[in-house]
């Protein structure tokens, strides 16, 4: 995922991510990854909810929850975790943020209320996925910016649809770089649709290959 630009944070691998406002997608996918690395059982419990010891019973309403005297080692081991998803989440957002979820009592309280206040609710999500998808599906390189201009402004929309549950497979980024390249790179497309498998092609690699024959070509021209 290609940085916001002017985008500062620590070099620590053991501080999540800060989120300060700006670009809530990068964020989300940098936290998730720091959450996961750090113990996928946290990010369950922000999906899913917190754990809540209880205890059975042998009539109506069958379960209830437990009191705080009646935990057991393995309950408290488990409520440990739900305030630890709890507390990576606080320390990864700056003061103004904090408002926003100041009220919330669980780690997917705090989720929810980021994710609807920087992203929108469904109806609005849906809007920008559409919105990204319309922009997606018109994009096209023209003949006077460079094949890294083209990768940035491209990669900042499949970033912003990921980040929105929107993930577009490999092979289908692959053949739409080649399809939106100008008329004038149609024998080096030719060539790459000749001598690749697409299947196997990575992006990384085809942005590669672009960029030396665009070297190429300007040597060529003076």
């Amino acid at each position: 995922m290609a940085a916001p630009p002017n985008f500062e944070e620590g070099q620590s691998t053991y501080r999540p991510p800060k989120f300060n406002g700006q670009y809530y997608g990068w964020w989300k996918t940098r936290m998730h990854n720091f959450i996961m690395a750090k113990d996928c059982e946290l990010w369950d419990i922000i999906c899913d909810g917190s754990y809540v010891p209880t205890k059975v019973l042998e009539e109506l309403p069958f379960s209830m929850a437990k009191t705080s005297k009646e935990y057991t080692k393995a309950d408290k081991k488990a409520m440990e975790k739900n305030f630890c998803a709890k507390k990576i989440l606080e320390c990864g957002i700056g003061p103004e943020e904090y408002n926003k979820i100041s009220t919330c009592d669980t780690a997917k309280e705090i989720w929810e209320a980021l994710q609807t206040a920087h992203e929108g609710t469904t109806q609005v999500k849906q809007s920008k996925i559409d919105m990204l998808t319309t922009e997606y599906e018109l994009f096209k390189m023209r003949d006077d910016k460079s094949i890294q201009d083209m990768h940035k402004r491209f990669t900042s929309i499949i970033n912003e649809l990921h980040s929105l549950g929107e993930t577009i497979p490999r092979n289908k980024l692959v053949r739409k770089i080649l399809s939106f390249l100008p008329s004038s790179w149609e024998s080096k497309v030719n060539a790459i649709t000749k001598s690749k498998d697409l299947q196997e092609l990575t992006i990384e690699e085809l942005i590669g290959n672009l960029k030396i024959y665009e070297l190429k070509r300007k040597i060529d021209s003076e």
